[in-house]
């Protein structure tokens, strides 16, 4: 069994920026991909980034490539996506999930977080 957090999220105006966090519990996170989505009301959830095992690929959604980015840090089993220049289609609750790279960019993780809502005002 895998647990997902995600915190970070919060209320900002157009032009600013956030960073979201996942933390992660019960299962070797070091070994997977993580991926960040996002579900805006009456919208699908739509895959926003992904990182592999080590970093060392990263895939992004044209609508956030360039402001967005995401890292993490396996020796404190988290993810973050940094957001910069949120404009007010950012609004969405957002979320991260473990899997393999391929089915995380198809919206198919293995174990979701929550989420976290993020809200921008114009």
């Amino acid at each position: 069994q895998v647990q997902l957090v995600e915190s970070g999220g919060g209320l900002v105006q157009a032009g600013g920026s956030l960073r979201l966090s996942c933390a992660a519990s019960g299962r070797t996170f070091s070994s997977y991909a993580m991926g960040w989505f996002r579900q805006a009301p009456g919208k699908e959830r739509e895959f926003i980034a992904a990182i592999s095992w080590n970093g060392g690929i990263t895939y992004y959604a044209d609508s956030v490539k360039g402001r967005f980015t995401i890292s993490r840090d396996n020796a404190k089993n988290a993810v973050y996506l940094r957001m910069n220049s949120l404009k007010a289609e950012d609004t969405a609750v957002y979320y991260c999930a473990t899997g393999s790279l391929d089915n995380i960019r198809i919206v198919r993780g293995d174990y979701w977080g929550k989420g976290t809502l993020v809200t921008v005002s114009s």
